[in-house]
């Protein structure tokens, strides 16, 4: 698992929304992008993450910032997840795990003492040029919205 750094220019991605569109992150240029990733739409962690930066949409979206979730479950089960928390910005499936792959997010884990692999929860601001401004691996769902807006300045 390659960990991206500061610095280290965004592996770019098209991944499918739960409405069939295809979402790239060409689309956020001149724009910064909070990227996370989580591991099942749905879960306890997963609906906490989501909630706090459906929360921050306004103050995000003030400072110039968009945000784009990613997880590996089917288009049908974002729309499900999206609908139920009633959110702004997309979801997408990345079922295959080639974009958790590119951004080092696709790892083993354990559970148990069960050794399996899936998304290690993550997320990424993106700069208006591409470029990672910050990259946290193993992120709690409470931390990612105050981890980003403290690399933005924003109280």
């Amino acid at each position: 698992m390659n960990k991206l750094k500061t610095g280290d220019q965004a592996p770019g991605f098209a991944l499918a929304d739960p409405f069939g569109k295809t979402i790239t992150l060409d689309e956020f240029k001149g724009r910064k992008l909070l990227l996370y990733f989580y591991p099942k739409a749905g879960t306890s962690g997963c609906t906490r993450q989501t909630e706090a930066v459906r929360d921050a949409m306004i103050k995000l979206q003030e400072n110039g910032v968009d945000a784009v979730g990613i997880s590996p479950d089917s288009p049908a089960a974002q729309k499900k997840f999206s609908d139920k928390l009633q959110l702004t910005f997309p979801l997408l499936s990345d079922a295959d795990h080639t974009v958790a792959d590119a951004y080092g997010v696709w790892g083993e884990k354990a559970l148990y003492g069960k050794k399996y692999f899936g998304i290690v929860r993550s997320a990424f601001l993106i700069g208006e040029d591409g470029r990672i401004l910050a990259a946290w691996y193993k992120v709690s769902p409470g931390d990612t919205v105050p981890k980003a807006l403290g690399i933005l300045g924003i109280a």
